[in-house]
């Protein structure tokens, strides 16, 4: 089942399928590893939930939920 990073809950894993968006957006998710086949936990949530903080490639990264919108992961 696919669905967007930031409807994922605290714990729930997954790995990458899609990064849309366009231009500076989506080259600097790119740039921060945030590729396609790469493995993602969510691991924090901001009470609002934005920001979120993923472990991805061994690394702890936050994002904004709009950042988290772009990404399309196959769950685990």
């Amino acid at each position: 089942m696919a669905k967007k990073l930031s409807e994922f809950r605290i714990g729930e894993a997954g790995v990458i399928k899609i990064v849309s968006g366009e231009g500076r957006t989506r080259r600097r998710l790119l740039d921060m590893g945030v590729t396609p086949g790469a493995e993602v936990i969510m691991r924090k949530k901001a009470p609002l939930g934005d920001p979120i903080e993923i472990n991805i490639r061994g690394y702890e990264l936050t994002l904004r939920k709009s950042e988290a919108d772009l990404i399309v992961l196959e769950v685990k």
